[in-house]
């Protein structure tokens, strides 16, 4: 990964700048900077209706391949527009699942068929997908899978019962691919079967949950006698986990250099609010405040050399992605409060006191969904430095 921009590239970045500010004003101004379901006041037909403005554009399935749909952008240029999108106050995405995650997966292990069913809907913004694999006793243990799928011997359709939870945004989605155990008798991470399958059937119910910010955008999802079709099994049935840990990796895609441009932004507002109360000069706050944007650099040169990989598969580098942002913005909410001060105590109408007791409150969770600190530091000794278990 080359960190010296091409005319090209800056030309490029140039011209997402210029969409941003054309684009996110009038009827899409109310979504500037909103995260997504979780903050308040976020319009869910207003996101779907910007989601279907990017697809107009072009700016959706950027990086998928032009044989897919996508646009076919280089690594670099996918970086240029995720940080752009940031820069200029673009929503969370709806579609973020569906295009950074299940769309990549399909293109490589999907059928033809499947393909030309599902990428053109995420493509077009128009279908959105969840991710159905946490569940009670199987978070950060995704092995100990115990949602079960069989096959109806009628019809052949997949017949699905268990329990899925911290689901986002599914109350918001179309589709969901679930994990489910398809071998009985099955353990660990073999007999698993990636599944996709509609939500808005009646073997499913969706219940939100409620979070210590006030805002609901996690769910369960109980599946009672869900149903989809006999195809729709993503990769060979049994072979579910080789191809759950597939689109786990894509997780660490060029997309971080996004969130990393969000945590960018939530650092600058800590600054702004620094300066306004004159917690600035106090030395150990500043010292805090500089270390917090040197790390923050550092993440983003990782991320740039994870990206920069050449050899196909996702270098062992990757693993520590996320121990690192959870853990430094863990820390940089508990820094806001500290700049605060007594104020980060009150609800006292600052709308930019309210989005740093956001960070607090919401940074907490950082460390233990998608793999609590412990689990990472497994995965790093397993997989990234092929230590035994």
């Amino acid at each position: 990964m080359n960190l010296d921009e091409s005319p090209d590239e800056r030309a490029f970045r140039a011209e997402v700048q210029a969409w941003m500010r054309a684009h996110l004003r009038g009827e899409f101004e109310p979504l500037r900077g909103c995260h997504g379901p979780g903050t308040p006041g976020f319009d869910v037909a207003l996101a779907k209706h910007w989601e279907q403005a990017l697809a107009a554009a072009g700016w959706v399935g950027i990086g998928w391949p032009r044989a897919a749909g996508g646009a076919g952008f280089s690594p670099g240029r996918q970086v240029i527009f995720h940080e752009e999108y940031v820069r200029g106050g673009g929503p969370g995405r709806l579609g973020h699942i569906g295009e950074q995650l299940l769309a990549p997966t399909l293109i490589d292990h999907g059928t033809p068929a499947q393909q030309a069913r599902f990428l053109p809907g995420i493509r077009a913004g128009t279908e959105y997908w969840a991710q159905g694999y946490s569940e009670p006793s199987a978070g950060s243990d995704l092995a100990n899978v115990r949602t079960r799928a069989r096959r109806d011997s009628v019809t052949g359709e997949w017949v699905i019962d268990g329990q899925k939870v911290w689901t986002s945004w599914a109350q918001e989605a179309d589709w969901i691919f679930v994990l489910a155990r398809s071998e009985e008798g099955s353990t660990r991470h073999h007999g698993l079967t990636l599944l996709l399958v509609p939500l808005r059937q009646s073997g499913i119910s969706i219940r939100p949950i409620r979070q210590m910010t006030g805002s609901a955008e996690f769910n369960e999802v109980f599946l009672d006698g869900a149903r989809t079709e006999a195809s729709l099994h993503l990769g060979e049935p049994g072979q579910g986990w080789k191809v759950a840990m597939a689109l786990l990796g894509y997780e660490r895609g060029v997309s971080t250099l996004g969130q990393q441009a969000q945590f960018r932004h939530e650092l600058e507002l800590l600054i702004a609010a620094a300066r306004a109360n004159g917690a600035a000069r106090d030395p150990v706050l500043r010292q805090r405040i500089a270390q917090a944007a040197m790390d923050l650099a550092t993440l983003r040169f990782h991320a740039l050399r994870v990206l920069g990989a050449d050899n196909g598969a996702m270098p062992r580098e990757a693993w520590t992605a996320k121990y690192a942002w959870s853990n430094w913005r863990r820390d940089l909410g508990r820094l806001a409060m500290d700049v605060l001060g007594t104020a980060g105590d009150v609800v006292d109408g600052n709308a930019d006191h309210a989005r740093l007791q956001q960070l607090w409150l919401g940074s907490r969770a950082d460390t233990i969904y998608a793999g609590t600190n412990e689990i990472q530091l497994n995965l790093i000794a397993e997989r990234a430095l092929g230590m035994p278990r």
